[in-house]
């Protein structure tokens, strides 16, 4: 009698799997902090009662690029991808993907997504996409192997999302879309250190040279992720003074930075696994209700 698990894939199944592998390629845990973020940009550079329609289709096309460039930055990364316990089983170094079905599906992302950001936001926010497509897999991707310095390159892309939100209600970037991604920017290093410590030897493995890695007592991982810390907190606070929230969020933002950068101080001290997940936690469950509290103030 064969085994249930050794037993052959019906038709149905191996379109199931083949369209989850798909969509595994466009990374979809990332791809919803990018269509919160740049949801909550189109809301506060917007009216105070915004175009839903309109509004969905900007975060679309966002998220569409966003998919797209996580597909074809797997392409390039695939060889890299396969030496890490993390991502070894992704649908590229396990083979379950083409590389040339990955471009193609990754190019049409990316295309569709400028079309539609320049046909129903606008030019600017589509040519802020466009950059962050520029920015990720042309800079970014191939800076990884080479220095640790890519993690502040690699927080810019990471960062638009929230600006390209912003300049599609608001038409200009603005001082408040200029605050929305120096937050994103700024809270990327601590929330990335983290992650870089807890995965450090699956860096080390594949060659990236991370600051974990490049120094394994992990002081200089710890030293960025309080600086950055610190340097949000006050950034934090600037949508007030911008007008883009009020003095409930002022009060919000500021015990969450604190919090924060209680959290990245405790990481820099002990440099443990235990801390670096508190302050992977902490990352997460930040921005999110960053935007609630910044959008709440404003209804």
């Amino acid at each position: 009698m064969k085994n249930a698990a050794s037993a052959p894939l019906t038709i149905e199944q191996r379109h199931t799997s083949a369209v989850a592998d798909y969509i595994a390629l466009t990374k979809p845990r990332l791809n919803v902090l990018v269509v919160a973020t740049s949801a909550a940009g189109y809301y506060l550079g917007g009216p105070p009662s915004p175009d839903m329609a309109l509004m969905a289709q900007a975060v679309a096309g966002t998220a569409l690029v966003a998919g797209g460039a996580a597909v074809l930055n797997q392409l390039h990364e695939r060889d890299t991808d396969a030496l890490m316990r993390r991502t070894r089983f992704r649908p590229l170094p396990d083979g379950r993907v083409s590389p040339a079905d990955a471009r193609i599906f990754g190019l049409l992302l990316s295309t569709a997504g400028l079309v539609l950001l320049a046909a129903r936001a606008n030019w600017l926010a589509a040519g802020l996409a466009l950059a962050t497509i520029v920015v990720y897999l042309a800079i970014y991707t191939p800076m990884k192997r080479r220095t640790s310095m890519s993690t502040l390159v690699g927080a810019v892309p990471g960062a638009l999302p929230a600006l390209i939100g912003w300049t599609a209600s608001h038409g200009s970037i603005a001082s408040g879309g200029t605050a929305l991604f120096a937050i994103v920017f700024l809270w990327q290093i601590p929330h990335f250190m983290a992650i870089a410590w807890m995965y450090r030897d699956d860096y080390r493995a594949a060659g990236f040279p991370m600051l974990p890695v490049i120094d394994p007592a992990g002081r200089r991982a710890g030293r960025q992720a309080v600086v950055y810390a610190a340097a949000l907190l006050p950034v934090s606070l600037a949508p007030t003074f911008f007008g883009v929230s009020g003095y409930g969020y002022f009060v919000a933002a500021l015990v969450l930075g604190l919090a924060l950068l209680g959290l990245a101080a405790r990481f820099a001290r002990s440099r443990t696994d235990e801390a670096a997940r508190a302050l992977f936690l902490g990352s997460v469950t930040y921005l999110p209700i960053v935007w609630i509290a910044m959008i709440a103030d404003r209804l």
